[in-house]
């Protein structure tokens, strides 16, 4: 019986330490509280909790002190701006709860630039016929051209709000790093370098294209190996510059590289004979032959690809909002090909659209421009006044032009190719 006792002093001893630790106090009788009685015909307000002292929250007697949170492990970093979206809401209906949306420094800044200026500026290349050049009338046309032109109708509902900075191989990437421009349209090929060290983000991949080797068809050059000793002509700074390099070496042939700042110095000394051959973009071999060299008929493009060359529009790291409009505006020409939306039937669509999908497309329900910053029908107006993908690509590099490049690659995933817009939703 004492041993009973010992141990039962002990344990009251120990729960009364443990109690006092934890800054608990003993457990009382429940206090039975009256219910109040509402008179006919008013209703009371649910009932609640007894508000703890102090007004902070009812406290029960197994509450302890909340554990401290670690510092950013919940919340968002002190340094990071979020932006609360306040919806409004109709007359009657339940408040809608305050979405927290975490912006990055910069987020915002090129849109609010673009629109105060009254145009975007796209960095392109000028002298590539097909993608971006001056025609006769001396107006900037070409495939590049016409996605700058899709930018500017998307932002502002015009696409002639959009002024043409041609760029060298060498100046374009300060020229968008420094913001002189606002996006580079340009044949700029994508790789993890370029991703990252120079501070860009590559968008969407508009082409895709593979590095090529273009010899005198009277040559009787069909192989790397019949290069060797050889003088090649290529572009300075560039990726085929380099590629031609890995390809050569790979192999163990010796060449000699001919380096130009441009097309019109690289194509010119080719077509003098200075070169044995001249290596660059398929698309660009194929379209500067047809467009500039005086015999295009005299040349051939070697049946070997060296590199994979996906081709795409390229914004500044820090802005992510400017990232999206460039990207969705791309997949909006995508989508609009694959729906059947063009110039000729867009304004017939808006009105009598009925799948959901093309309907948020057209900017008919939801309101995914404005989570852009632009306008609901901004991929409307893209398709109603520059066109889908297909016939961006048909009028510049189509069959019926001087320029003409199988689209292969470039067709819609149910054509075999490697296109395809993510979901408007």
């Amino acid at each position: 019986m004492l041993k009973k006792r010992q141990i039962t002093v002990v344990l009251s001893i120990i729960f009364a330490v443990l109690l006092v630790a934890c800054g608990g106090q003993a457990p009382t009788e429940p206090v039975e509280q009256a219910t109040p009685t509402a008179a006919p015909g008013v209703d009371l307000p649910a009932a609640t909790e007894p508000a703890a002292p102090g007004g902070g929250q009812p406290q029960t007697p197994e509450a302890t002190e909340p554990e401290p949170t670690e510092p950013g492990a919940t919340e968002p970093a002190a340094d990071t701006p979020a932006v609360a979206a306040t919806p409004t809401t109709a007359a009657g209906a339940a408040p809608q709860p305050t979405v927290q949306v975490v912006q990055g420094e910069g987020f915002g800044q090129t849109l609010s630039s673009v629109q105060a200026r009254g145009n975007v500026i796209c960095g392109v290349n000028g002298q590539l016929p097909g993608f971006s050049f001056l025609d006769p009338q001396g107006n900037y046309a070409g495939f590049d051209v016409d996605f700058c032109r899709a930018l500017a109708a998307a932002v502002f509902g015009d696409p002639t709000k959009v002024e043409f900075r041609p760029t060298t191989t060498q100046e374009r990437f300060t020229v968008l790093q420094t913001g002189e421009v606002d996006v580079l349209v340009r044949n700029t090929t994508w790789s993890l370098v370029r991703d990252t060290e120079l501070g860009l983000n590559f968008t969407a991949i508009t082409f895709y294209d593979g590095q090529g080797i273009m010899v005198p068809s009277d040559s009787g050059i069909a192989s790397l190996a019949d290069l060797s000793g050889g003088t090649i002509c290529v572009q300075k700074g560039t990726t085929t510059e380099l590629n031609l390099a890995d390809a050569m070496s790979t192999e163990g042939i010796s060449y000699t590289p001919a380096v130009f700042d441009d097309v019109n110095a690289t194509y010119g000394a080719y077509a003098e004979g200075r070169c044995d051959a001249v290596t660059s973009d398929k698309s660009q071999l194929s379209s500067v032959a047809k467009g500039v060299l005086p015999d295009p008929d005299n040349h051939v493009i070697m049946d070997l690809t060296l590199s994979k060359e996906p081709l795409g529009p390229v914004v500044r790291h820090g802005d992510d909002q400017w990232l999206d409009i460039v990207k969705w505006t791309i997949f909006a020409t995508i989508a609009g090909e694959e729906y059947g939306i063009s110039t000729e039937n867009a304004e017939e669509q808006h009105g009598s659209a009925e799948n959901p999908e093309v309907r948020r497309l057209l900017g008919l329900e939801g309101d995914l421009g404005m989570k852009l910053g632009l306008s609901n029908d901004f991929a409307y107006n893209v398709l109603r006044t520059v066109g889908n993908y297909a016939e961006i690509y048909e009028q510049n590099l189509g069959e019926g032009t001087p320029t003409f490049i199988p689209r292969g690659l470039n067709s819609l995933y149910t054509d075999n190719g490697l296109l395809y817009s993510p979901p408007f939703r």
